[in-house]
């Protein structure tokens, strides 16, 4: 079975190409933004968030040791929940994949956490701005003080989007302790 970063990657590579403009709303260590560079490729755009400058030093020093080459991600020291302001208007309904790891930041402060107040407006900006077929995933952990509420809240605001609208699908290994990781994938249909 795929551990859920890769299954999370897996199911954005199903959706996304050359070209097509992505979001890393939780830049984090840079790996999701390197996964979504390398996808969409020089004629794509990525465009990256967080709010800690040690996830932006760290993503840069990712993208520049893997990818040379990274003139086309914008990295955007800020929270997700500023995306509709940072992202070009020509974009939105045009975006291919969102990609969002709630949490802390591995190896920073622990107590510098995503939550609710923010994740959720930046949840529906970016199902907001997803062209139909394209897709938001979502990893929820929640060891971390506070995790729990917000994985509740996100999980409320995706069962509430319109079924005929969009498809929801949950992604986690029901035998691991130590509150393991689980996957909120949302797909916007292609309606005719």
């Amino acid at each position: 079975m795929l551990s859920i970063l890769n299954y999370a990657h897996k199911l954005v590579e199903q959706l996304v190409g050359p070209g097509d403009t992505v979001v890393d709303a939780t830049a984090g260590n840079g790996g999701d933004t390197l996964f979504l560079a390398r996808l969409v490729g020089p004629e794509g755009t990525v465009h990256a968030f967080d709010i800690q400058q040690q996830a932006i030093a760290a993503t840069k020093q990712r993208l520049a040791q893997a990818q040379p080459d990274y003139s086309h991600v914008r990295l955007h020291l800020c929270s997700h929940a500023e995306l509709e302001s940072h992202v070009p208007e020509a974009a939105f309904q045009q975006i291919g994949a969102v990609m969002f790891n709630l949490g802390y930041l591995p190896g920073g402060d622990h107590q510098a956490v995503t939550t609710p107040s923010a994740t959720i407006p930046a949840l529906q900006a970016a199902a907001a701005s997803l062209r139909k077929g394209g897709i938001l995933t979502i990893v929820l952990y929640t060891g971390h003080q506070g995790g729990e509420d917000e994985a509740a809240a996100v999980r409320a605001w995706a069962e509430q989007l319109p079924q005929k609208q969009f498809q929801v699908l949950e992604y986690r290994f029901m035998n691991q302790r130590n509150h393991p990781p689980y996957l909120i994938a949302v797909e916007k249909l292609k309606l005719d």
